[in-house]
């Protein structure tokens, strides 16, 4: 079975004690992992996993929750970004970026400029993009229709919103599932996993957060992506292989990642 964790944290500090091993333990059961960049320094350590395993690929980019506090300094870290794109190959999405008025409500301009400055980034380097959202549904996909994105890209650990996946794949994004839909008081986690058609559905950890049932609670790991897989195929009624594949052939073919 072939499982891709399409998001995950490996260069976080609850890695540090153990990080090779858990990497060594992990790569016995997962075939592929991007590891998320969401600062600049997070990006640069991401870029370094990347180049040491081949099964691990990277995203870089500034998080809504990790840009500085002035323009200047933002548009100094962007070109750091844009540099470090440049020159590796297996950088596959500019992310993640986005919004998020949950832990940051005083800042919602900047963030809007950091979100937009890299779309155009993405643009500019041919990448897709990673999102996230949290509290920031409307100006999230106002952002997105009024600056389109060329190569579109991915909705990471989307929240379980009907409006959000109606317009997100309205405008040609894929849906990224996490450990949330697997909890037990996500009531319209069925649902919402019904809406996204099989070609646009891609999962995720997002280590080491968001551990899935059972494990709910503890420090997280790309080996838990089969629960996520195991809720999917329950839900929509097939082989939780087919899922693996599926899941698997879609991440590949946003990311442009190449056997």
């Amino acid at each position: 079975m072939e499982l891709f964790d399409s998001h995950a944290h490996l260069d976080d500090e609850k890695f540090n004690e153990d990080r090779e091993e858990i990497i060594q333990s992990i790569s016995k059961e997962i075939k592929k992992i991007i590891s998320a960049g969401y600062s600049l320094e997070g990006s640069k350590e991401a870029v370094k996993l990347s180049q040491k395993y081949n099964f691990i690929y990277a995203s870089c980019g500034i998080s809504p929750n990790d840009i500085p506090q002035t323009e200047e300094k933002l548009w100094i870290m962007i070109d750091e970004i844009r540099n470090l794109v440049k020159q590796n190959k297996k950088i596959i999405a500019i992310g993640e970026i986005g919004l998020d008025y949950y832990w940051n409500k005083d800042n919602k301009e900047l963030q809007k400029k950091a979100f937009i400055s890299q779309i155009e980034l993405a643009n500019e380097l041919d990448l897709p993009i990673m999102i996230h959202t949290r509290e920031a549904i409307m100006d999230t996909i106002e952002i997105l229709k009024q600056n389109p994105v060329s190569n579109k890209g991915v909705f990471h650990c989307c929240p379980l919103n009907r409006e959000l996946i109606k317009e997100a794949l309205k405008l040609g994004f894929y849906i990224s599932f996490a450990g949330p839909v697997t909890f037990k008081n996500s009531k319209n986690a069925d649902e919402i996993i019904k809406m996204v058609p099989n070609d646009r559905m891609l999962i995720e950890t997002d280590s080491p957060y968001l551990s899935p049932e059972p494990f709910r609670g503890k420090r997280n790991d790309s080996r838990n992506v089969k629960y996520i897989a195991e809720k999917i195929a329950k839900v929509k009624e097939i082989p939780i292989e087919e899922v693996a594949q599926l899941t698997y052939n879609n991440t590949c073919r946003i990311y442009k990642i190449k056997e």
